[in-house]
């Protein structure tokens, strides 16, 4: 089992757009043995503390496999939506890995 969590920094004013993809893109991941385990939009006041910059949203996703995953990013139905992440997202943190 492997875990993909994501910070996300969308652009400014994108945020529909990137509602639309997220709507189109997450049912997909269970096509490829995986769940959404966690999607969070924090507010301002639930940051302690932060070094970095503050994320519009963060996921933390499993799969099964790290095949399954690259199975997901190769998704052709995934691939015709892509433009929409491409428009909205301004970049993302991206960490993998393992339950210990």
């Amino acid at each position: 089992m492997i875990f993909i969590t994501q910070f996300i920094y969308i652009i400014e004013g994108q945020e529909a757009v990137f509602n639309e993809f997220e709507s189109l893109a997450i049912p997909i991941i269970a096509k490829y043995n995986g769940q959404l385990l966690i999607r969070i939009r924090p507010e301002e006041n639930n940051f302690i503390e932060c070094a970095i910059e503050k994320p519009y949203e963060i996921h933390l996703v499993s799969f099964a496999t790290d095949q399954d995953f690259e199975n997901f990013k190769q998704d052709e139905e995934r691939k015709l939506f892509l433009h929409l992440k491409e428009k909205s997202i301004q970049s993302i943190l991206f960490l993998k890995g393992i339950k210990l």
